[in-house]
């Protein structure tokens, strides 16, 4: 069985190596984020409007699909070539966007485009937590984090500017451009798993035991709760950004990946300090409160604080619940126990994306209906987790 190096409590972790994984996250993110806003206008210019829900939820079945597979490699042939394969799912479906024109053409790449997702957060993630002592295993996955967020921050922002100023090819191409910068990055960065095996075909048969990590139930289903909201968000905030009078579609995940990157600045010791339990609670609080402004949102102000609020909560929810999945599992099944959790994330993300889609309908009026499920399922979240806490507490006692 392969093994992780371990880091000792007075190691420092921010080496140039993770500055350079921060970087590749950045170029990673913004690659694929920069399509996130426009893609709903761009298949409806092809013709199929009424399958916007199909974007997110093809994008994360894929994701989904591909966890067991990433997380079995990350563990034995290698964080780093993981990574990488991630990226160059990027970089290939960047630039089939232009010549597959049609619908089932789209919705073809969407899945595909899938595989990047599914593969490059969990041998990232595995990769953070190697470089770090357990002590600060919450500091260092959400310094990690910076550089997605960065990434989710300003690509948005640029995607809709290349669309309302150039094309919608424009925006493909620089995406492409983006994933290929993080590629050559990653051919750069250090292996930190010891004694990687060469790659075969043998360990790409998945066993029953190795689809999900029994350790990553509850983080996983935490996830799973938490993640219907954004699946909500990325299908259905970009109408109601017109709606609401903002031309550029990407301000509300601008706004929102600006806050969750400030949270992470200023509090990203707080799991390893109070607890991973505890932070979740109040993260799935005001995720339920930026839902609820969501729903009866009628102005600008409103958009842009509920993006804020929902920016805090997923700069606390990601990471943490990284790092209490990382606390549960054993170091050699690192990998294996992030993709369960991720794949609790694409499931929540799909669901969220398909079921939304079809509470909104296309009608303004549905609104309300769409953003207080994800608001619910928030609240149940909290519940779970303070359960949870007190049946800890008490058994201690």
């Amino acid at each position: 069985m392969a093994t992780t190096l371990s880091p000792k409590a007075t190691d420092k972790y921010f080496t140039f190596q993770f500055a350079l994984l921060c970087v590749s996250n950045f170029l990673f993110s913004g690659s694929f984020s920069m399509m996130l806003p426009e893609l709903p206008g761009y298949l409806t210019k092809l013709g199929g409007a009424d399958y916007k829900g199909f974007i997110i939820a093809l994008f994360t079945l894929m994701a989904g699909i591909s966890r067991p597979f990433s997380g079995k490699l990350t563990d034995t042939v290698g964080r780093v070539p993981v990574m990488i394969f991630g990226s160059l799912v990027c970089v290939v479906c960047s630039l089939l966007y232009p010549l597959l024109t049609t619908v089932a053409g789209f919705l073809f790449l969407r899945f595909l485009h899938g595989f990047s997702t599914g593969f490059k957060p969990t041998a990232t993630s595995a990769y953070g937590a190697d470089v770090v002592h357990e002590s600060r295993r919450g500091e260092a996955l959400g310094a990690l984090s910076v550089g997605y967020t960065v990434g989710m921050s300003l690509g948005p922002v640029i995607g809709s500017y290349l669309v309302n100023h150039f094309s919608y090819n424009t925006m493909f191409y620089v995406s492409a451009a983006f994933a290929l910068g993080s590629v050559i990055i990653l051919n750069n960065i250090k292996e930190t798993l010891a004694n990687p095996q060469k790659f075969s075909i043998e360990l790409i048969k998945i066993q029953r035991h190795e689809v999900f990590e029994k350790t990553s139930v509850k983080p996983a289903l935490i996830m799973l709760l938490l993640a219907f909201s954004s699946g909500c968000t990325l299908t259905i905030v970009p109408d109601l950004s017109d709606w609401v009078g903002l031309q550029n579609r990407g301000i509300f995940f601008a706004t929102y990946t600006a806050s969750s990157l400030l949270i992470r600045l200023l509090a990203n010791k707080s799991s390893d300090k109070h607890g991973r339990v505890i932070v979740l609670i109040f993260s799935s609080l005001a995720l339920a409160i930026s839902m609820m402004f969501l729903s009866f949102v009628h102005t600008p102000v409103m958009f842009l604080i509920s993006a804020a609020i929902f920016g805090l909560s997923w700069g606390m929810n990601g990471p943490t619940l990284t790092a209490w999945t990382v606390d549960l599992c054993a170091p050699e099944n690192r990998g294996r126990a992030v993709a369960s959790m991720y794949i609790a994330l694409e499931a929540g993300i799909g669901i969220g994306a398909f079921i939304s889609a079809k509470i909104y309908d296309n009608k303004s009026s549905n609104f309300i209906y769409a953003f207080i499920t994800p608001a619910i399922l928030a609240l149940v979240s909290a519940m779970l987790l303070f359960i949870w806490r007190r049946k800890k507490i008490q058994a201690a006692k």
